[in-house]
């Protein structure tokens, strides 16, 4: 029985070739995944900085102050706006001061 024999060359393409026919083979595997994870989702509203600010206000005129303390409320609602904005998590974080302004 006579074995076939490769040239090294054709060899190194072949390998080269099905490696990189598996990489775009992924490639499109990952888009389409990506695009069927995305129409899963709910549709959300991107949020801008002004209506952030709005959403504080509400939330700060729904629970009036007698001092210039801030609540618990109002401090939840800033450390949730400022750890979306910078999409990290707030649990690191230690507020000193929290002035209100005239």
């Amino acid at each position: 029985m006579a074995v076939a024999e490769y040239s090294k060359l054709f060899v190194v393409l072949m390998g080269i070739g099905t490696v990189f026919f598996g990489l775009i083979c992924i490639i499109f595997l990952t888009m389409i995944m990506g695009k069927v994870m995305v129409s899963m989702q709910p549709k959300q509203q991107p949020t801008k900085a002004g209506d952030t600010m709005a959403e504080v206000k509400k939330v700060a005129e729904a629970h009036p102050q007698t001092s210039d303390a801030v609540s618990q409320d109002v401090l939840a609602v800033i450390m949730a706006v400022l750890s979306e904005e910078q999409g990290t998590s707030s649990r690191g974080w230690n507020i000193t001061s929290i002035k209100k302004s005239i």
